[in-house]
């Protein structure tokens, strides 16, 4: 049965989100972990399918960055979803250094943006393939998109670390290079918040990844009133 961890220090939060993934699905077991100490433990002794976590855990500002090393150092590929209070401006340096698939900022999301997010990462982690190789449009090798989004963007050999959300938008955008992709095709791709200020604030996102590791990088290009398109630039 699959098991999911949500490491939280409040306690009313967690069991927001605790009820939240169980509302969901049931038959998920949900073990909730309040401290460092007593997640460090869970994390030797138990496999779990994803975790969900906060990066300040009492007094210790830095303990979640802890737990995703130690996550990482098991090499499971075990989903993170950080959930943390930080400006979610600051979250594409969270996930270089950590490889966290995706980040919520607390207070600027409700039941159904938690529930889809979490339910996306689950669903993309359990159609993972190990012997996926990133995809690449014909002709086009500066830019590598992994199809099950399992590893991160990579533009001209850099990581581009995106939530998955941004990432499916970016794939849209990509396979339909040169061409306009409307909003309309975008909301279907975003799924919560379907509306226009959230794409572009996606879109954003994407630039301003992009540009962490190019700052000359201009391939999204605005068709006012219309939607966006892919030059590659």
């Amino acid at each position: 049965m699959p098991r999911i961890a949500v490491i939280e220090d409040d306690p009313t939060t967690s069991a927001q989100l605790a009820g939240w993934i169980r509302a969901a699905r049931p038959e998920l077991t949900v073990d909730q972990h309040f401290d460092r100490d007593d997640a460090e433990a869970a994390l030797l002794r138990e496999r779990y399918d994803l975790v969900v976590l906060d990066i300040e855990l009492g007094r210790e500002r830095n303990a979640g960055v802890a737990l995703i090393n130690e996550i990482n150092k098991q090499g499971l590929g075990t989903p993170v979803l950080v959930v943390s209070a930080m400006p979610a401006a600051i979250y594409r340096s969270i996930m270089k250094a950590l490889d966290a698939w995706d980040y919520l900022q607390k207070t600027t999301f409700d039941e159904a943006e938690f529930v889809e997010t979490f339910l996306d990462i689950l669903r993309t982690a359990r159609l993972r393939d190990p012997a996926a190789k990133p995809a690449t449009k014909a002709g086009d090798d500066s830019l590598q998109l992994d199809p099950l989004k399992q590893r991160t963007p990579m533009w001209r050999g850099q990581r581009i670390n995106l939530p998955l959300t941004a990432q499916r938008i970016l794939a849209t955008l990509h396979a339909r290079a040169g061409e306009v992709v409307g909003y309309e095709e975008l909301f279907d791709v975003v799924k919560s918040g379907r509306n226009r200020d959230n794409v572009r604030k996606h879109v954003a996102t994407i630039r301003d990844a992009f540009r962490d590791v190019d700052p000359a990088f201009d391939g999204i290009e605005n068709i006012p009133m219309r939607g966006f398109r892919w030059t590659g630039g």
